[in-house]
């Protein structure tokens, strides 16, 4: 019986330090997988690097780096060996290794953040951390004082690309092409479910090397072996047409007690110092499936197809997932496919159980999550990767997800409240409000757009589409932006432009976005949007849209590349249920899918 799935899924914004501590219980989490960001800039030698200078004007990413040796990141470390303990240990020995950079106050910042993970576990759980080559060997480290080296499960490399840019001319060095997931556990009773991937090619070529005139692989293996207990001692009837070039078959009538004429029959016994591996029960049912091949002395041989076999038992190198994602690709740094998430899941976690990722970014493991039936928690420090993942959500399956969201603002005074503590994240969160995605701003760039919404003119979603521009303004506004606003609409040629403000606009602002017009739809003729509009947080909360045709917001959207639906076919090779399609030289005949003897 499938369990109902949890309605209580919960995507949380904030610090996952804090909201661990302060949401998610002792022991209630079954699956834990997690791909912190370690540094954006690709090169990560450059962490070993003393930090002495300020770091640039921030810029508009998916994630910001919190990986700095400053005071913030001194305070941890020290915190965290004054509380002693194997901790402490591993962390002290880690200082004396790198010494004071980007790399302990990485591990400085991932050492409270895995003890409060392994606090959620459940006995049965698993954690799954996602790094690079490149600091998975001080990560085990830390990982082993926090669970125990005995809770050690596996070290997996993913090869996550064939080839790799970095090596350049003059790079002395092999390329890298691989990641690693290590793999802890919280007692011995953890959740396993056995994962099989495809045979390859050169493995069916290798084990399977006989094949049917259908083109089905088989392979013989031994049906003797040391004495297994049982039924094992018994002779095997045999019998075959006298004449040339017959082989023997199965005897299930036992006809030698009464031998036809023209017939040769024989009982078989297992090779001395062997005995059956199996009944001789089931030996006739492998004769009856046409399963049995006999040679030349008699002795039975157990014929195994290929297709009929659940595949390779999952080993630690998973070279068959490529990070290619196809119409899954969302335009999210770091974002990693689904079959991924997918095997990990199903490895380590049954329906109903909880899944709990705390870098969730894009939302690959709570999509994998939700269309695999787990309850699941998502946790992320930045409204793009909320307003990414509800995106996401929404696109793969409608109105069937419920989640409940915590940590963003709900009213006007938490929108001040964000908007004080960190502006960018006030504006992407203003920006979610209304579907648009943040506008990067790089140096020397034109100003004044904030946010965009890409659409198509009609329902055809043929052509080139059109856009609304977005700005967002959190302090004080006046006439003046409305006007900027409206040059920024010109010069783009964009359809609308709409300014999003916390505080209310004055009646001049009003007057000035009446003057600029309107845009009609090619689609919709007589209807007519204002060109420039000016919508307050409080009115967004409050459920007011932006006023454009109905399809610039559903199916003419354009901005953010959409999920496929929820369901479809599993791509995780979690059982090879069919073999790989080869030319035979074996000629077809009358025989169907019996091997040709």
């Amino acid at each position: 019986m499938t369990p109902e799935m949890p309605e209580d899924n919960v995507l949380y914004y904030g610090d996952n330090l804090d909201i661990l501590r302060r949401y998610v219980e002792n022991e209630s989490v079954d699956l834990v997988y997690l791909d912190p960001p370690f540094n954006s800039n690709r090169d990560y030698n450059v962490l070993f690097q003393e930090q002495d200078g300020s770091r640039s004007a921030a810029q508009i990413k998916a994630f910001n780096d919190t990986w700095k040796w400053d005071q913030s990141s001194a305070r941890t470390f020290y915190d965290i060996v004054q509380a002693g303990g194997p901790v402490a240990d591993a962390m002290v020995a880690l200082e004396r290794l790198v010494g004071h950079n980007d790399v302990l106050a990485y591990l400085s910042m991932m050492a409270p953040r895995l003890v409060d993970l392994r606090r959620t576990l459940k006995p049965t759980g698993t954690l799954y951390l996602h790094c690079d080559p490149t600091g998975s060997h001080y990560l085990k480290v830390l990982l082993d004082a926090i669970f125990g080296p005995e809770r050690f499960l596996n070290e997996i490399t993913w090869k996550r690309s064939s080839a790799h840019s970095d090596t350049k001319q003059g790079m002395r060095r092999c390329g890298r092409i691989r990641d690693i997931l290590l793999v802890f556990t919280k007692t011995d009773a953890y959740t396993w479910n056995p994962v099989y991937t495809r045979y390859t090619d050169d493995y069916l070529r290798s084990e399977y090397r006989h094949t049917t005139s259908k083109g089905r692989f088989y392979k013989e293996t031994d049906l003797t072996g040391a004495r297994p207990g049982g039924e094992t001692e018994y002779e095997w009837p045999v019998k075959r047409a006298d004449r040339k070039g017959v082989r023997w078959e199965a005897d299930l009538d036992e006809e030698y007690e009464t031998p036809k004429q023209g017939w040769e029959y024989r009982k078989v016994t297992p090779y001395s110092g062997r005995y059956w591996a199996y009944s001789k029960e089931n030996l006739r049912t492998f004769a009856r499936e046409g399963k049995l091949i006999h040679r030349s002395t008699g002795m039975p041989r157990l014929v195994q197809y290929a297709d009929e076999m659940p595949g390779v038992p999952l080993q630690d190198l998973w070279d068959d997932i490529t990070p290619e994602m196809g119409a899954l690709d969302l335009g999210y740094p770091t974002q990693k496919p689904e079959a991924l998430l997918e095997r990990i899941i199903k490895s380590s976690s049954n329906e109903g159980n909880t899944v709990l990722d705390p870098f969730c970014g894009c939302g690959t493991t709570v999509a994998v999550a939700q269309r695999l039936n787990r309850r699941w928690i998502g946790i992320d420090i930045t409204h793009l990767a909320i307003t990414l993942l509800k995106h996401r959500l929404k696109s793969a399956y409608g109105d069937s997800v419920s989640y409940r969201v915590i940590g963003e603002p709900v009213s006007p005074p938490d929108a001040e409240v964000l908007a004080a503590q960190d502006p960018y994240q006030f504006q992407w969160w203003a920006l979610g409000l209304v579907g648009a995605r943040p506008v990067e701003q790089k140096k020397g760039a034109d100003k004044g757009i904030d946010g965009r919404i890409y659409f198509f003119p009609d329902r055809t979603m043929k052509g080139k589409p059109e856009q609304m521009i977005f700005s967002v303004k959190a302090g004080n506004v006046t006439v003046s932006h409305m006007r900027d606003l409206r040059g920024v609409v010109e010069r783009e040629k964009a359809a609308i432009g709409v300014l999003i403000t916390l505080n209310p606009p004055t009646g001049p602002m009003r007057e000035e976005a009446a003057t600029a017009g309107f845009y009609t739809s090619p689609e919709l003729g007589r209807v007519k949007y204002p060109r420039i509009q000016v919508l307050t947080v409080e009115e967004l909360l409050n459920g007011r849209k932006v006023d454009c045709p109905p399809f610039a917001v559903n199916q003419g959207n354009v901005t953010f590349k959409r999920a496929p639906e929820g369901k479809f076919e599993d791509r995780s090779g979690t059982k090879a249920s069919s073999i790989h399609e080869f030319q035979t030289t074996a000629e077809d005949s009358e025989e169907e899918d019996e091997p040709e003897w």
